[in-house]
């Protein structure tokens, strides 16, 4: 019962901070079923079919908030559709953890210029609430982010939404509550994918349903959340995350050693934490965060 509980506890903070940065509920609670000894392609399934539930009230949250563009989500939602059904297929037979450190390198490029982006010189693309981009981007974008999502056991929000926001065109919230929006699609088809590939052998669904308990909690607080946030502090915000938990993930997968990856990772919080109070403190005395790109 007590790690039920924990695993609940979990489900809410990852979801707190999956609907308020658009990222960290796969990456954070398939981390923890991994440590406690789950395959990857078990730790993936149990978080996509979690996710089925946290997703779908974080969805109807932001669409209600008007944190969304409904065209952007649905840009998004039916190549990564595909994408996720394609990784959880491959998952389900070979693991894929070789690409890890690539992928995480990727990533921490693109947090650092998120995080650089908005803290220093906010784009003049941060306050509109409907995205330019087209399927030219947002198909290999929807694609390549469903696939790492299911094979990764999280990657979605980390891919897609870093990119987006990296383009500078469109306002954090609004990309947020897209991202959110568009991962139900993206669950449903990866959570049936790794049916397919394993049947449901192996999975705890007392897993699950701890999970989906915490996150359907804390998904409309977090929708909320992003409607209030600044777009300067939540576009800094979302940077430093995606800088924090990629020098993780890329020290881990080096086998740096754990003693390595906590000094770093204290550093990096101690740095990053004053830049985004920095942040908030300029917009609440009304300095201009907008700027020509």
């Amino acid at each position: 019962m007590l790690a039920l509980i924990v695993l609940a506890l979990v489900g809410l903070v990852a979801q707190l901070v999956d609907g308020t940065l658009g990222m960290g509920y796969g990456v954070t609670s398939s981390s923890l079923l991994l440590a406690v000894g789950l395959s990857p392609a078990l730790a993936s399934a149990s978080v996509h079919l979690s996710q089925i539930g946290t997703t779908l009230v974080s969805g109807l949250s932001h669409l209600r908030l008007g944190n969304t563009d409904r065209a952007l989500v649905a840009r998004l939602a039916i190549p990564g559709a595909f994408g996720a059904f394609l990784g959880a297929t491959v998952l389900a037979r070979v693991a894929t953890s070789a690409a890890t450190p690539v992928t995480a390198t990727i990533l921490l490029l693109l947090g650092l210029y998120v995080l650089v982006r908005f803290a220093l010189r906010p784009p003049t693309g941060a306050t509109a609430r409907t995205s330019p981009h087209t399927f030219r981007l947002l198909t290999p974008l929807g694609l390549v982010g469903g696939f790492i999502d299911a094979t990764g056991g999280g990657g979605w929000g980390p891919i897609v939404t870093t990119t987006l926001l990296s383009r500078g065109r469109t306002a954090p919230r609004t990309v947020v509550g897209s991202v959110d929006t568009a991962e139900f699609i993206v669950s449903v088809m990866a959570s049936l994918g790794f049916l397919l590939g394993l049947g449901t052998a192996g999975i705890d669904f007392g897993v699950v349903i701890a999970l989906l308990g915490g996150g359907v909690l804390a998904a409309p607080l977090a929708a909320w959340a992003v409607s209030r946030i600044p777009g300067a502090a939540l576009g800094t915000a979302i940077g430093g995350l995606i800088v924090v938990t990629n020098t993780a993930t890329l020290l881990q997968a080096l086998d740096l050693g754990a003693p390595v990856t906590t000094w770093t990772v204290s550093a990096l919080i101690a740095v990053l934490a004053p830049l985004i109070g920095f942040t908030v403190r300029r917009r609440a005395n009304g300095v201009p965060k907008v700027q020509a790109a």
